[in-house]
């Protein structure tokens, strides 16, 4: 029971929608058709206790042992605000470039057996963070209409039949996880694809991990995505009815939630239905969305100020002492890197990824080649750098590009720079890897060619297939005659020259 509150989300983002993400970002789901999707993501975060008390706020102990009277909703408990998840909602929003304003918490009414107080205590139309924005990897910007604090629910278990309520034996609450502190960051209907979800999902989960608010682990719920899905006409500007999904605990759960829900829904148009606002569940076995109950508004919630708990108004001084404390997140990261190398910020993505762009730039800065910098860190660095420095990186990517080490043997070098560290000259030397002389490598290439002439007239007069095959013969068959040593540009320009003429 949680989401946007206000009357019809879809329709009050109907004239600005689309504007944000640009036309290549759309991606016919059904032909003619164009999904818009926003996503309103749950992030635990990392503190020692819950939102209002002092139970523990840990994952995987017994059931029903982190628990006190407020977490149970008993009569008589009072809350009590956790200063380290305001901090922490803090850092959300600043890292999400939001207003970071005076807040109210407020009490959301409902009857779930899961939150024994029947009511959850969240916020309503003043939450701590207002409007802000992400930037994903392809520098695309996706709009945050807020990120507020809420307290979690517990958990039920269904028992018997396939796990769901209607054909369980009976039912099991686990009060562990009520009251753990949540920041609901809600999404603008900005995503046109599944794969730009997952994409904005993962760069949600790498900055919330950045800056220590969550441990960001959907596979134990920590991190949990709810989905908001609608369709139109291609080129419609205006937006249909949604459906949100739920129980979407993986990035492959949400691609194929959002394929599903919005095929479902272009069904129903094309055949003369209506899509139902609606509240729906993903089933991962079945791979598609079964129907929860009608989509709730906010009056159905009956929202009102929670009168235990005074407003939030952090102070100037707060804010700006956590916006002080704020590492370099994941943005800052890519186009620090995509400055230093001269690529775009999809292009150092992965780099930042794998948490190696401080090598990168390091290496970059000491006069290393970008393309070969980033090319070892995608292929041959996947498993991490280990003991090799960016002195090291930038010795080898050198004697790499001054042709004292064939790509091959600077591989060779680099795995054995990341087990034991230590300078590429020296490994080289030790592994007798040297630079193969010029007229050494063009008399091994014309021995070959006259030893496989028929395959070399093959590779100079065939049809590309045939010239793309022969030209894998001819290096296999070099390589081999030089134990590798041969340079693989050197040997292909060598075979190009002596077919040219």
């Amino acid at each position: 029971p949680s989401g946007t509150p206000g009357r019809g989300w879809i329709r009050d983002r109907a004239d600005r929608g689309s504007d944000r993400m640009s036309d290549d970002a759309a991606t016919e789901i059904v032909p003619g058709w164009e999904t818009v999707i926003g996503l309103e993501v749950h992030a635990e975060l990392a503190t020692a206790t819950k939102l209002f008390c002092d139970a523990p706020n840990q994952f995987g102990g017994e059931p029903n042992t982190n628990i006190d009277p407020v977490s149970l909703g008993l009569p008589g408990s009072l809350p009590v605000l956790n200063e380290q998840a305001v901090e922490l909602a803090i850092r959300v929003g600043l890292a999400l470039h939001c207003r970071v304003q005076r807040s109210v918490f407020a009490r959301k009414n409902y009857f779930y057996p899961d939150m024994p107080k029947d009511f959850q205590i969240s916020q309503f139309d003043l939450p701590i963070n207002g409007e802000g924005w992400l930037e994903m990897a392809d520098g695309r910007q996706v709009g945050i209409e807020r990120a507020h604090l809420e307290e979690d629910t517990g958990k039920s278990t269904h028992v018997g039949g396939g796990g769901r309520i209607h054909e369980a034996g009976h039912s099991l609450v686990d009060y562990n996880r009520a009251g753990v502190p949540l920041i609901e960051i809600v999404g603008a209907p900005d995503l046109r694809s599944a794969e730009d979800a997952r994409a904005y999902v993962s760069e949600l989960r790498s900055i919330l991990v950045a800056i220590g608010a969550s441990d960001g682990k959907m596979e134990e719920g920590s991190m949990r995505v709810d989905c908001n899905v609608s369709v139109r006409p291609m080129g419609d500007p205006e937006l249909g009815t949604r459906c949100e999904v739920k129980n979407i605990n993986s990035l492959r759960s949400l691609g194929r939630a959002i394929v599903y829900e919005s095929r479902r829904q272009v069904d129903l148009i094309t055949s003369g239905d209506r899509v139902e606002q609606q509240t729906r569940h993903w089933d991962e076995d079945e791979g598609r969305t079964h129907k929860l109950r009608s989509k709730e508004e906010a009056y159905d919630y009956r929202y009102f100020p929670e009168p235990d708990l005074v407003p939030l108004d952090p102070s100037v001084e707060w804010i700006e002492s956590v916006r002080s404390a704020l590492p370099m997140l994941p943005r800052e990261r890519r186009h620090r890197l995509a400055d230093a190398a001269g690529v775009d910020t999809a292009t150092a993505s992965l780099t930042v990824e794998r948490g190696m762009d401080d090598l990168a730039v390091e290496a970059l800065a000491a006069g290393a080649d970008a393309g070969r910098v980033l090319v070892h860190i995608e292929n041959n660095l996947a498993d991490g750098s280990g003991l090799l420095t960016a002195a090291a990186f930038a010795s080898l990517v050198a004697m790499e590009v001054g042709g004292d080490l064939t790509a091959t043997q600077a591989k060779t070098v680099l795995a054995v720079l990341v087990v034991d560290g230590g300078e590429p000259a020296e490994v080289a030397a030790g592994m007798g890897f040297e630079a193969m002389d010029d007229g050494a490598l063009e008399a091994i290439v014309d021995g070959l060619i006259a030893e496989y002439d028929e395959d070399w007239a093959a590779f100079t007069s065939g049809d590309d297939k045939e010239r793309k095959k022969k030209s894998g013969f001819f290096v296999g068959q070099i390589m081999k005659a030089t134990n590798g040593q041969a340079d693989g540009r050197a040997v292909n320009e060598l075979l190009a020259r002596r077919a040219n003429g």
